[in-house]
């Protein structure tokens, strides 16, 4: 976060060096307000590029064997370019070493550590062990126990990233 604010305020005083300039290209013809003015928009602007690219940083991060099953786009009240374009505000990676397969009498079930990243003033980091059963596609959270959390029950579709990714 220190390194953000530092990159900001660098930017914006870039921006409004580039505004002196042309102040001074122009022997001062232009007015004395485009100084703030540009330093006010390089801000915007790298906090604005920061906050797109932060999704894709955040995917470079993770090690190779994570894979990218779920992300979540929206918009934010206090960003009104979002409602433009939405930017992705979270993700969910699947620890594809943390797959155990187990054959039983239903089918297949599979265990493995799904991690979610949230985009917020500091990035927030979860992760949950979950069980999968691949004939039914039923997805149960465990908690830190790793006991069933039966009342978080849900069926995911064959199709998602998660499901392929798990039983396939």
């Amino acid at each position: 976060m220190l390194w953000t604010i530092l990159a900001i305020v660098v930017s914006g005083l870039g921006a409004a060096g580039i505004a002196m300039l042309l102040r001074k290209l122009t022997r001062n013809r232009l007015p004395k307000w485009i100084i703030p003015a540009f330093g006010g928009l390089g801000m915007l602007s790298y906090q604005i590029y920061y906050e797109y690219s932060w999704f894709e940083h955040q995917l470079q991060r993770q090690p190779a064997e994570s894979v990218l099953v779920a992300s979540e786009n929206g918009e934010v009240f206090w960003r009104p370019w979002t409602f433009y374009w939405p930017m992705t505000k979270a993700f969910t990676v699947l620890d594809s070493k943390s797959v155990q397969r187990q054959e039983t009498e239903g089918g297949v079930i599979s265990a493995f550590n799904l991690y979610r990243f949230e985009k917020q003033h500091i990035d927030h980091v979860s992760h949950q062990a979950h069980l999968l059963n691949c004939s039914t596609a039923e997805l149960l959270p465990l908690d830190a126990e790793k006991k069933p959390l039966l009342d978080q029950l849900k069926v995911v579709a064959k199709e998602d990233a998660l499901y392929r990714h798990v039983c396939q």
